[in-house]
């Protein structure tokens, strides 16, 4: 079956704004442009669509999409396999959240009494879980993962106590780095306050900190583009502040 541009974007839930977009970004091309100048679409771009839209869902972005889905030996139905444990995970997640909160109605009615640990276990298997569809692949390349395992499990069990701390302090790093990148010098004492603070946060997660592993994931934010994205939200070049400030402290350049 072929479809035009407004029945594949109805059909897809998406704007027809959208397909142009990915047409001229080369990321999705139609299979002809008929004699009126339509764009068609075939079963093997409505396939490519799907795939695009999966990727979408787990947050890779258009270009890393692009990178994936045009290499040679790119295996679809391997990246379908992949895509159904990263839902699966997801779905674990939401189950342990849902899980979490029907157990808060039933404290509060007074039904049954929860430990501090049970009141905030499902959101520190999710922040694992986040962070493993996120970056495991390249965490676990760059660092071991014996290393990724001592940190997860790290989290898993900090008390409430310390992941409030966790929690303030990654908040303190943002607002320390924001003011600090104003001043245009990552040598300043408010930049190296800023890397001080990161290095701070890190121990929460980390089984064991090293000046040589804090410089190499600090380059890291800004060679990986969704670190970089993340920093870089609110003030463009602030991953670059940040790696140039913790180099300076760790006096470590990678």
């Amino acid at each position: 079956m072929e479809y035009t541009v407004q029945k594949l974007a109805s059909l897809a839930g998406i704007s027809t704004r959208t397909l142009r977009y990915y047409d001229e970004i080369g990321i999705l091309k139609p299979a002809r442009i008929n004699s009126s100048g339509y764009r068609i679409y075939g079963l093997k771009e409505v396939d490519r669509l799907q795939q695009i839209l999966f990727f979408r869902e787990l947050g890779v972005s258009l270009e890393n999409i692009k990178s994936i889905i045009t290499d040679p030996t790119f295996d679809s139905t391997r990246a379908l396999r992949d895509h159904r444990e990263q839902l699966l995970g997801k779905r674990e997640q939401l189950d342990l959240l849902i899980a979490n909160v029907e157990k808060t109605i039933a404290m509060t009615e007074g039904r049954i009494i929860m430990s501090d640990h049970e009141k905030f276990e499902g959101f520190k298997n999710k922040m694992v879980e986040d962070n493993e569809e996120k970056y495991g692949k390249e965490i676990r390349e760059k660092y071991g993962s014996e290393a990724v395992d001592k940190s997860n499990a790290k989290v898993l069990n900090m008390t409430q106590e310390q992941f409030d701390e966790v929690t303030e302090l990654e908040k303190k790093v943002k607002q320390t780095l924001t003011e600090a990148y104003k001043t245009g010098d990552p040598a300043g004492e408010m930049a190296q306050n800023a890397a001080d603070l990161h290095k701070q946060w890190l121990t929460y997660y980390w089984s064991e900190y090293s000046k040589e592993a804090h410089a190499g994931l600090a380059q890291m934010y800004v060679d990986d583009e969704r670190f970089k994205a993340y920093y870089d939200k609110e003030q463009p070049g602030t991953a670059e502040f940040l790696r140039d400030a913790i180099h300076i402290y760790t006096g470590i350049k990678k």
